[in-house]
């Protein structure tokens, strides 16, 4: 037979479809199930959003007497506003439809009034959904619809406005299009493929409402076999192919009025590390009690209640502190009915202005027949590497395990199976949870194309690496920093290690024990700095450079050794080095006043070789004005890396008669330089203001100074004889005028 389309309409009963105030709905399906007479049992979840009262939900029907059997639950609310004001809820009740097999697809459709008051004056909603009930060719079941949902309110400021993240996931791993089903409003774009809402210009505050669609497409050429023998060639991904299901989305957004601070973690709260990543599939198993926690943080305003979009019977615990951070625990048990279906979940954290970001996940509720196993995650500056434990994983076949990229192997030993895999490789994921950055990637079983069954266990092993955004991962000794650890989304992960070196090979770094590293001065001192990263081709540049008497960089009291790329010390010397190292060496000094410890703190940035806009390829700016912005250049942001304490003993020199000559000078810019060893480029005077001393004891200086010193005394003893004889003849000139006036 031709693929046909049977419509199931969905009436609603008169008065209580009419719902005043809607906000929006969605329909996620579980996995339609063929009986042994050869109908099609279909159970489909409907969450209806709305203002005050979201229990009213429609009461659906069939026409034409298709569906043989028709069983609604009752619809229950699942989550209001926690303030009292009845701004917003949702509701979610399920509906299974018994359908004869004589049909190629199936559709829904329902319909009512209002929508919630908005700029562009809609009134009547539509719900639609469409399934083909063809058989796969490739998962030998009948096609997945694609599951999605939104909270109930989304809310944001009008300079805010920057992406909404929709869920889209498909369970067959098909390939997921969003589209507008009616015109979208005004300056809203969405990415077809991403499913990611943006703004293309000023947007008008108020409520605006959305109406699109998702569809999914086979990634792989495939057959749909109908119950009738027939069946139809459908091309991977073909644009001329239908879909193999469509999902309509219906949600609004309220544009507020602009706030001064758009700072994600400010006013607008921001997701913790804790928090599960926009997209995640999580695991559930009937009968036990699953859990879902997420933690945000707004610095400037009270979170007082997270927003959810979740199943019947899921209860959520709210907790905040004093600090700006609130967090919720979400717990659901999976009755038998619910095995494998999958649970959209999304979630916001809500203040009185404004709302965090809305973030999705999927939980998929199966029997306790999915193996984790035990792990063992090692996280290194560029890479992770993981060991599973073969005992707690008895009968699992290690040739059917493969990670998130295919390509990349594991190997064993007779204990475990391994896995190593850089940051940018073998399928790893980057996920920014605000205050950390996660690598992610998992180990899974698979299955032959060919194969119709299987007695091999499901496995499920997902691993991951979590960064702070910059953190200091080695603090070996009264503040002795080395290794430093930063990421960010088009650099990945990248590391910087600072040391102290016994000499100018700078191959012998001082050991963690000898901190603070005792010196005298004008002893050199070396110290290099190298970059670390899982790119193949980066250049560090060493920006600035400063001394501070503590391991405060920003106190007031400093002294810049490199500024803007330029050396300002005259005693440093830059020692050659490959494209991510910088070696140098500057002659021990210390703070005028009680001060004996001295910390240096770099700014440094990787750079693309290849971009000629970059810092780096800038190098020293005399004038700061000239920087490029950065949003211009393939580089990182500046990060900052300390090293230190140096501490001062005793002299540099034994303390004879012919050193005990040795003469202090304060370098205020206005004293005699010291010449300067040869440097690169931009070496120029210390800064005026800052004063340190330095002991001079060379012998030509001595005699020098001790020359000068000798020749004013005898300057002075003239002129004061000079002016001792003017002044006495002027005196007397007075007295002669004083008594010839008498």
């Amino acid at each position: 037979m031709e693929a046909g389309v049977f419509l199931l309409l969905l009436f609603p009963l008169l008065g209580i479809g009419s719902t005043l105030s809607f906000y929006g709905d969605s329909i996620s399906f579980m996995a339609p199930e063929k009986e042994m007479d050869g109908t099609f049992k279909v159970t489909f979840y409907h969450r209806q959003n709305g203002k005050s009262n979201c229990q009213d939900q429609s009461s659906f029907s069939c026409d034409s007497g298709v569906c043989t059997g028709f069983n609604e639950s009752s619809v229950l609310q699942t989550d209001q506003d926690s303030t009292g004001q009845g701004r917003w809820c949702q509701s979610e009740g399920h509906t299974t439809a018994t359908i004869l097999t004589n049909n190629a697809s199936l559709s829904l459709r329902d319909s009512g009034c209002c929508w919630v008051s908005n700029v562009e004056g809609k009134t009547q909603w539509t719900t639609y959904a469409e399934l083909d009930l063809g058989t796969r060719s490739d998962t030998h079941t009948v096609n997945s619809c694609p599951v999605t949902t939104t909270v109930s309110s989304l809310r944001v400021p009008q300079n805010c406005f920057s992406r909404i993240r929709i869920l889209a996931h498909d369970p067959d791993g098909d390939e997921v299009k969003c589209r507008f089903a009616t015109p979208g409003p005004t300056n809203f774009a969405l990415d077809e493929t991403t499913c990611i809402l943006t703004s293309t210009g000023d947007i008008e505050t108020g409520m605006h409402v959305f109406e699109l669609m998702l569809e999914d497409f086979s990634t792989n050429n495939i057959t749909l076999t109908y119950s009738d023998g027939t069946s139809v060639f459908r091309e991977a991904s073909g644009m001329n192919s239908p879909p193999l299901c469509k999902v309509k989305l219906q949600f609004s957004i309220e544009v507020l009025l602009p706030i001064p601070n758009c700072e994600a973690g400010h006013v607008q709260p921001i997701f913790l590390y804790r928090t599960p990543s926009h997209g995640d599939i999580l695991h559930a198993t009937v009968g036990q009690t699953f859990q879902l926690n997420a933690e945000a943080e707004a610095r400037h305003a009270s979170i007082h209640d997270f927003q959810v979009s979740g199943p019947q019977n899921m209860t959520k615990v709210f907790k905040d502190d004093v600090l700006g951070k609130a967090e919720v625990t979400l717990s659901w048990t999976p009755q038998l009915s619910d095995l494998y279906r999958y649970v959209p979940v999304c979630f916001t954290a809500e203040t009185n202005d404004t709302q965090s970001e809305m973030r999705c996940v999927v939980v998929l509720v199966t029997q306790a027949s999915t193996t984790q196993g035990k792990a063992t995650v090692h996280c290194s500056a560029n890479k992770m590497t993981v060991a599973l434990d073969k005992a707690s994983m008895p009968g699992i076949d290690e040739n059917f395990l493969k990670l998130s990229d295919p390509s990349c192997s594991l190997t064993s030993n007779s204990t475990h199976i391994m896995g190593a895999m850089s940051f940018s490789t073998c399928g790893t994921k980057i996920e920014d949870k605000g205050d950390y950055i996660i690598f992610k990637n998992a180990i899974n079983s698979f299955e032959l194309a060919n194969e119709v069954i299987t007695r091999r266990k499901t496995v499920k092993i997902g691993f991951s690496c979590q960064f702070p955004k910059a953190i200091s991962i080695s603090n070996y000794y009264n503040l002795h920093n080395a290794d430093y650890i930063f990421t960010e989304s088009n650099f990945g992960s990248f590391g910087y290690t600072f040391e102290i070196f016994h000499n100018s090979s700078f191959t012998n770094r001082v050991e963690a024990s000898a901190y603070p590293v005792q010196v005298k001065l004008l002893e050199t001192i070396f110290m290099g700095i190298q970059a670390s990263s899982e790119l193949p081709n980066v250049m560090l540049f060493v920006e600035s450079c400063k001394a501070t008497p503590d391991n405060n960089p920003e106190n007031s009291l400093s002294y810049y050794i490199i500024r803007n790329g330029c050396v300002e010390d005259e005693t440093v010397t830059i020692y050659p080095s490959n494209k991510t190292a910088f070696n140098f060496g500057l002659q021990a000094f210390k703070f005028t006043g009680n001060y004996d410890q001295v910390y240096i703190t770099c700014s440094v940035i990787l750079c693309e070789p290849e971009s000629p806009f970059s810092r780096c390829a800038q190098g020293c700016l005399k004038d700061p004005s000239r920087r490029r912005r950065r949003g211009l250049s393939g580089e990182t942001g500046r990060h900052y890396i300390t090293q230190g304490p140096l501490q001062f003993v005793g002299q540099p020199f034994p303390d004879t008669a012919e050193n005990s000559q040795d003469v202090l000078m304060e370098r205020s810019g206005t004293l005699p330089e010291v010449s300067p060893p040869p440097a690169s480029p931009g070496t120029k005077s210390s800064e005026e203001g800052w004063e340190m001393r330095k002991i001079f004891s060379s012998n030509i200086s001595t005699a020098v100074f001790a020359s000068a010193f000798l020749v004013s005394v005898v300057l002075l003893g003239i002129m004061a004889r000079y002016y001792r004889k003017n002044g006495r003849a002027e005196d007397r000139k007075v007295l002669i005028a004083s008594e010839w006036e008498n």
